[in-house]
């Protein structure tokens, strides 16, 4: 890992550093509608050279990502850059799109998954298509069965290179609370609370890191889950209210008895991309798979509610429960 690399290292950098593990990468990403994130990496990696060799945009509007495309195409036309409809919230949507993919032949594997796409702090209680809580069943459950769906591509790849990377955007928004594994639904919404809802998904995010890393250690898959910083220019965040950041506040102190948590220092989008683009192709963190980064450096998960294997476990479990479906590779 680049011990230069800091909270305020650019994508642009780490593309530059990394360029030679991107060139020819056939690299998905979810969430890259625009000025966000997701449309931020994407037009790093646009500008790689050598560049990859795919960018597909996983999105549930079009419309909405064509300008990032557009984007893309002016940075470099060679790019096989492409649109694909999937919408998290709907586990048909996302079973689709996921057979799309193993059917298109000019995606014939998939080197990096970027699983970036995010719904934050929701004001109100919403459902999925499946009657999950909405932030759990995006963030969490709709990437896991993403993910599940896609790994024999992503088999494919690790076994022709060596490596494939599965790489989950969370926060540490998930030190806020863990799953709520007999009730993820909040009592049917009566005692939702929107940053703890919150929190459950990117602990979901975490764990499936951890299962990931530990289930396909030997078969050369490895995963990490990110904090990519408080990126107020995103459209993650635009509907938050300030009472909403207030009460962000208060779980924080109540989570942590009492400790007083101040905000982030924001991020631009540039300096927001760099630690999911540091994730997905740092060369020198692959022994560590099922880590943390932050700032474009590995941190530790104190927190035991998202760590170890029984809760890796026991969150495979669930997924697998709530997308009524087992994946066993």
């Amino acid at each position: 890992m680049s011990s230069s690399f800091n909270r305020n290292t650019t994508g642009a950098e780490v593309v530059k550093t990394f360029s030679s593990q991107i060139a020819d990468k056939h690299i998905l990403i979810t969430g890259p509608s625009p000025n966000s994130i997701g449309s931020e990496t994407a037009l790093s990696l646009a500008a790689a050279q050598p560049p990859p060799a795919t960018l597909a945009l996983l999105g549930r509007n079009e419309v909405k990502i064509a300008p990032v495309i557009e984007r893309i195409k002016a940075i470099n036309p060679s790019i096989n850059t492409k649109f694909i409809l999937c919408d998290l919230a709907s586990q048909a949507s996302i079973r689709k799109a996921a057979k799309e993919i193993i059917n298109d032949g000019e995606i014939p594997q998939i080197d990096i998954l970027i699983n970036n796409a995010g719904v934050m702090a929701l004001p109100t209680y919403q459902t999925t298509s499946e009657n999950i809580e909405m932030q759990f069943g995006c963030n969490a459950i709709g990437h896991f069965l993403l993910t599940a769906s896609l790994l024999p591509k992503i088999l494919k790849a690790a076994e022709a290179n060596g490596e494939a990377r599965v790489v989950n955007v969370s926060s540490t928004g998930y030190e806020l609370g863990g799953v709520r594994w007999e009730d993820w639904n909040f009592n049917e919404g009566k005692e939702y609370q929107e940053w703890l809802a919150y929190a459950q998904s990117k602990t979901g995010n975490v764990l499936l890191t951890a299962a990931l890393a530990e289930r396909f250690r030997r078969s050369g898959v490895v995963s990490f889950a990110l904090q990519p910083g408080l990126v107020l220019e995103s459209n993650l965040s635009g509907h938050v209210s300030p009472e909403s950041w207030k009460t962000a506040m208060k779980t924080a102190f109540d989570s942590t008895g009492g400790r007083v948590t101040e905000m982030e220092k924001p991020k631009t989008l540039q300096e927001g991309c760099s630690t999911t683009l540091t994730a997905a192709f740092d060369p020198s963190i692959s022994a560590q798979s099922g880590g943390f980064l932050q700032d474009c450096q590995l941190r530790p998960v104190k927190e035991e509610f998202a760590s170890g294997k029984e809760n890796a476990d026991r969150f495979w479990a669930l997924a697998e429960r709530l997308v009524q479906e087992k994946f066993d590779f």
